[in-house]
């Protein structure tokens, strides 16, 4: 199906007192429409609008500008700001001004801020501000990353297929593998961990998608690939290409994910049995890999959690072992954002990007994500709603009840109401809308009663029936022949003459 998609972003320009370039073409305020194309394939085009306004700082956001440092200016700014999911607010600062540190030239805030410095003319700054919207919005590559299912392989990035597809919810599993309970009594306290460093990020995540949580411990639990034993550091060593292996083996172990209706996250803490201890993984090229941890896309993430040996080998076993949460914690969370295509781009070494803290991700990447999730979702919406119109096609004595015709009347009408959001700059509510399209469309879908099981081709009812009905309907062709002969019989009869 074809697609033609506008998505519009509000874009403030801010210019604090001394910051503004000279070559302005009109007085301050004034508003200004900057397009971008992004082409995905021959019938799915992506525009976007940066709908920017310029003007100047009111009183309020000259006094925030006067704080001492970026973090305490983004913090105080933050309260003044319109903070409609979507919109972005660029700061523009005089060239001198102390807020930026040495050598940065642009330093984007956990909110829907930026601080940019001035200097270099309106080119200059166009050309930051640009580089500033894709990294706070959506780039190219998140659009194409978001529609990968359209787009030709060779024209994605090699990170475009790894993020989670677009779903109405996830589930959590953290999975502690104890291999060898005789050796060590490993505890860990995951609730208290979830509560502390994970909730927080799904509190943030709650706008995209409903979140689940479980835990669960393993025993006897082992990797399905033997560590080799390397002599020089008398430890156990998990090469790169071994890793893939490891997952399958452990897997069939997890309790299968085939029940759930959501996709599954995995994230397992694997404390390897003593006498494979302690166990390293390595990266392609040899070099030990300093979280100890790997994670596979659109499945989860693996940590190596190794135990201190006794200093005494008549220590009694098993070990008792406390596991450091937070330091585990820390890992699993760098491997969500990975899953969720969260991870910094690239960025010049002149942009700063504040820490989100222990919210796990700052407002503006939550924006990005629901960019890109409203438009994977149109596309899903657009993909099922032709497949369900070819399944109908094909059968041609299939009957739509009239629940899954106002589904489907309901799915195009929420789509459509999401590309007219997207396209007024509104992406809360086209996400919302996105939403109720993908649910809809899915209703339609896989209602039982469209089932094409159910409808038989026309070959095949002959198939079924000519077998039941042959052996009757020989002795009636007989027997209606022979009548239609005797009724010729009795035509000719009185024609004779004496």
């Amino acid at each position: 199906a074809s697609a033609q998609l506008q998505l519009a972003v509000p874009v403030a320009v801010v210019f604090a007192p001394g910051s503004v370039p000279g070559d302005l073409p009109k007085p301050l305020p004034f508003r200004d429409v900057q397009e971008m194309e992004i082409s995905v394939n021959l019938r799915t085009s992506v525009t976007s609008h940066y709908e920017m306004i310029y003007r100047r700082t009111t009183a309020r956001e000259e006094a925030a500008l006067d704080a001492a440092t970026a973090r305490e200016a983004d913090a105080a700014l933050h309260l003044l700001q319109d903070a409609s999911l979507g919109s972005l607010t660029m700061y523009v600062v005089p060239e001198t001004s102390s807020l930026l540190p040495q050598g940065i030239s642009v330093y984007v805030g956990k909110h829907r801020s930026a601080l940019v410095r001035a200097g270099g003319g309106l080119a200059a700054l166009h050309t930051r501000l640009r580089q500033l919207t894709q990294v706070m919005s959506f780039s190219a590559s998140s659009v194409s990353a978001a529609l990968s299912d359209r787009v030709p392989d060779g024209h994605l990035g090699p990170g475009a297929r790894r993020h989670l597809k677009s779903s109405l919810g996830y589930e959590i599993t953290f999975s502690l593998l104890n291999p060898d309970p005789k050796s060590h009594a490993v505890d860990w306290d995951i609730e208290d961990a979830v509560n502390r460093y994970v909730q927080p990020v799904l509190d943030k995540l709650s706008l995209v998608a409903n979140f689940s949580v479980d835990s669960q411990i393993l025993y006897y639990a082992v990797l399905g690939v033997t560590p080799r034993f390397d002599k020089e550091s008398s430890s156990f060593l998990l090469s790169a290409h071994s890793l893939p292996h490891v997952i399958n083996p452990v897997e069939a172990r997890l309790g299968s994910s085939a029940a759930s209706l959501y996709p599954v996250l995995n994230f397992l803490l694997y404390v390897p049995e003593r006498s494979h201890s302690p166990l390293y993984i390595q990266d392609k090229d040899g070099a030990p890999v300093s979280t100890n941890a790997f994670h596979s896309p659109r499945w989860g993430g693996i940590m190596v959690y190794n135990v201190e040996v006794p200093a005494s080998p008549q220590a009694s076993l098993p070990l008792h072992v406390d596991v450091d949460m937070e330091r585990v914690m820390e890992v699993f969370l760098a491997q969500l954002r990975l899953l969720f295509g969260l991870s910094r781009e690239e960025l010049p070494p002149e942009f700063l990007l504040e820490s989100p803290g222990n919210e796990g991700l700052a407002d503006w990447e939550l924006d990005r994500l629901l960019w890109a999730h409203t438009v994977e979702n149109i596309a899903t919406v657009s993909t099922t709603l032709t497949s369900l119109a070819q399944l109908l096609d094909k059968i041609g004595n299939i009957v739509i009840k009239d629940d899954v015709a106002s589904e489907v009347y309901r799915a195009v009408a929420s789509a459509q109401r999401a590309l007219a959001e997207l396209a007024m700059g509104h992406l809360h509510s086209a996400f919302q809308a996105s939403k109720e399209a993908v649910t809809s469309s899915e209703r339609a879908f896989f209602d039982p009663s469209l089932l094409h099981l159910l409808y038989f081709p026309d070959d095949q009812k002959f198939a079924i029936y000519i077998p039941l009905f042959l052996p009757m309907a020989v002795p009636i062709l007989l027997s209606l022949a022979k009548i239609v002969r005797e009724a010729r019989q009795r035509k000719k009869e009185p024609t004779k003459m004496d």
